[in-house]
This record gives structure tokens, sequence and C-alpha cells, in this order.
């Protein structure tokens, strides 16, 4: 069985410890600005220097993850749907594509949504990296490896994944954007990046988007069950959302075009994610188990051996410090009522 994440024993310097001084100076574009990842990477480009154009329709984003950099010299937001023709104004050297519903309940509730941003707003934001002369990042998805056959996932892999399921609006826009996102860069006019985010957790998690993070330590501090689907057997490599955002900056300024994954390489059965959080709140929660949603991966796990070599990226968060900073954040900010999510265990 799969254990929690041993210390790391072969520190180094990372991506995630050097200051990429890329950035200072320069003016990037976050689609999907409001939203988990993308506002902790505003927030990390503004440190490092540059100007920051955030842009976001709120579909599932919130303007509360960018409250704290609304002040902020350098800064500015846009409300823009990119599913339409969009600009920004004065010149730009990085375009960041986040923007899409990204859980499991999100994409449910906005089919076309999620397959519109995929397709159209890839387009866009890539037509709009390519007029600006810009990089450009798409931030794709472990979920284009579906169920997966291989373990652990190399980007070589092309996936088990079921073209009409329940979830295939979010799988497969993911993988006509890394197809979109390929031709620009085969094409010789857009220097274009593409990055596999794996299960990525941490402050600014909505408590009632779904995933198995938020929703165990909702459900923990409420004092209500802590559902686990099907047996909680099923595993998943949670990586801390600075670990991520270190990686989609190295990405972005690396010469290595082919799509690289960004997760952390340490398995967790959700069973023992629920144990965790049940010892780490104190709570007296019982955990129940519910059915195992549709084409729910058993396994999911990167090779990162891409990123350690093309990168130089690996995590060096210990999943029970970003843990405690992820339930030091909710403990403030999730309500403390029932809880009508349920643990389900996807990325």
């Amino acid at each position: 069985m799969p254990r929690l994440q041993p210390p790391l024993t072969h520190p180094r310097e990372t991506a995630a410890t050097a200051v990429p001084a890329a950035f200072a100076r320069r003016t990037a574009v976050v689609t999907g600005a409001a939203g988990f990842i993308g506002s902790h990477l505003c927030e990390r480009l503004l440190d490092l220097g540059a100007e920051v154009v955030g842009v976001d329709n709120l579909l599932t984003g919130r303007l509360d993850n960018l409250s704290h950099l609304r002040s902020v010299g350098g800064f500015r937001f846009q409300t823009d749907d990119v599913t339409r023709p969009f600009t920004v104004a004065g010149p730009v050297d990085f375009v960041f594509h986040l923007a899409s519903p990204a859980s499991p309940l999100d994409y449910a509730r906005h089919p076309l949504a999620t397959l519109k941003v995929g397709a159209m707003g890839t387009l866009n934001a890539l037509e709009l990296a390519d007029a600006k002369h810009a990089r450009f990042l798409l931030a794709s998805t472990s979920e284009v490896y579906g169920d997966p056959l291989v373990h652990p996932q190399p980007e070589q892999y092309w996936g088990n994944v079921n073209p009409v399921g329940p979830r295939s609006v979010y799988d497969e826009a993911k993988r006509y954007a890394e197809a979109l996102t390929s031709c620009f860069q085969r094409s010789g006019g857009t220097r274009t990046r593409i990055v596999r985010i794996f299960n990525t957790y941490g402050p600014r998690m909505r408590a009632d988007d779904g995933r198995a993070v938020p929703a165990f330590i909702q459900q923990a501090l409420a004092g209500e069950p802590i559902t686990v689907a099907g047996d909680g057997s099923q595993t998943r490599s949670l990586c801390f959302v600075a670990d991520t955002v270190a990686g989609l900056l190295a990405a972005a300024t690396a010469e290595h075009a082919d799509p690289v994954n960004l997760g952390n390489p340490h398995e967790i059965t959700m069973l023992q994610l629920a144990e965790e959080i049940r010892a780490m709140t104190g709570s007296a929660s019982a955990i129940t188990f519910v059915p195992l949603p549709a084409d729910d991966p058993k396994r999911r796990c990167p090779d990162i051996t891409a990123a350690r070599a093309h990168l130089g990226w690996e995590p060096t968060t210990h999943l029970r410090d970003g843990l405690r900073q992820t339930l030091d954040w909710a403990q403030q900010h999730f309500p403390r009522q029932a809880s009508a999510t349920t643990g389900r265990s996807a990325s």
C-alpha cells in the first residue's frame, strides 16, 4: 500500500528555490487568474517583478482569490470570456492559459463551457500570444491519460480515455487544447509550452469543488462523515500549489517544447488521505464510502523524469506540511456546517 510521502533525501536547487529573473519587468497574461492555481501564479509573478494582467469570466473563479492583489502595483484585472476573441493593452511577454473548470463537479455543471474554453478559449489565447509575439504556456492535465494502463504515467503515454463518458468534456477539451497548441508550435509562429498538471492542493481551494482534499477537510471540520469514493484504494499523487507554480514558471522559461508532467511522484490512497486529514483536524468524523464515479482513475502518479531533466524542477513540500498550510487556511475560510460535497478523488 502506498504510504505518506517521505522527506526528500536528495535536496538540491530547483525552480522552486531559484529566482527566475526572466520575469522581472516583463508582462504576463494569466487566463483563469481568479481560480485556485491562477491566483497563486499571479501572486508569484508579481513577487518576481512582473507586470500581470489577470483575465477571468468568474464562472468558477472568485475575485476573493485576488483581493490582496487588486491594490498591488503592476497588477490589473479584466473580466473577459476567453471563448470570445479578446486582447489586452500594451506589450505581452508570456501568456499562461489556465482558464477552465477544473474539478469534476464544476465541469459536470458546465460541460459546454468546459469544451468551449478548451477549444475556442485556447485558440483565442494562442492568437493573443501570436499577435503579441509572446511565449505561450498551456496548463493541461493528467486527465489526458484517462484511467491509465501504464504506471507511473510518462509523457509518451497516449492515455486510456473514454471520449463519450461523463468526464470526457474535460479530458477531450484538454487533449484538443494540446493538439491546437502543438499545431501553433509546429507552424513556427508561436513559442509554446505544455504542462500536464497532476493533483494540486493548497490554500484557496473551494470547499464545494468536490475534490478530495477540500472535501475531506470541510467534512472533518464540520464533524460530518468523511465520504471516500469506492473502497478508498485508488491513489493520487498530491503536489502543493507553490511547487506546481514553480513548475509552471520553470516550464515557461525552459527551452523544452514537448509536454511535461508536473506533479508529486509519491502516491497516497484516498483512504489514507482521509485518515490523515481526520487525524490532523482532531475530528471524530466517521469515514464512510460512496459509489466510485464513472471512469474515475484507479491510480494516478506522474513520471517526472522530464521535469527534473529539462526544467530542473521537482516538488519540495512534504505532504503533511502542505496539508497543514491548507488546513490552517481552511479553518479561517471554510464554512462550519454540513458539507454537500463528497470526497471525489479526482484531479
